[in-house]
């Protein structure tokens, strides 16, 4: 596990201090996922040592509401991207539709 933060990084559904895994040294315990909707669990949340609370496959959220599709704009913040769409928006009094694209944001992983 990666220790880059001040307070210990652990996932709440793995105990840690088990005698097994300390005597026998082996790979130490991940809790992980299946999220459904047709999302298969990315091999570096299977065999990775990231821990991230806000991850569907290792943390503690569900995938609920809109999935959103488009072209990723910046990905400067931490777990969080911008998303880029673009749409058609129809006018009526000119009986044609215009280009239009909206930012959002959303939760990377």
């Amino acid at each position: 596990m990666d220790q880059t933060e001040k307070a210990f990084q652990k996932q709440p559904t793995v105990f840690l201090n088990s005698k097994a895994i300390r005597e026998k040294g082996g790979k130490a315990k991940r809790h992980l996922r299946k999220v459904g909707l047709g999302f298969k669990t990315p091999r570096e949340a299977i065999e990775g040592t990231y821990i991230d609370k806000k991850c569907p496959f290792t943390g503690n959220i569900s995938i609920r509401g809109r999935i959103l599709t488009g072209v990723v704009q910046k990905m400067k913040m931490q777990r969080t991207i911008t998303i880029r769409r673009d749409y058609l928006h129809y006018v009526r009094k000119y009986n044609s539709e215009t280009e239009n694209d909206c930012e959002l944001h959303g939760a990377a992983e």
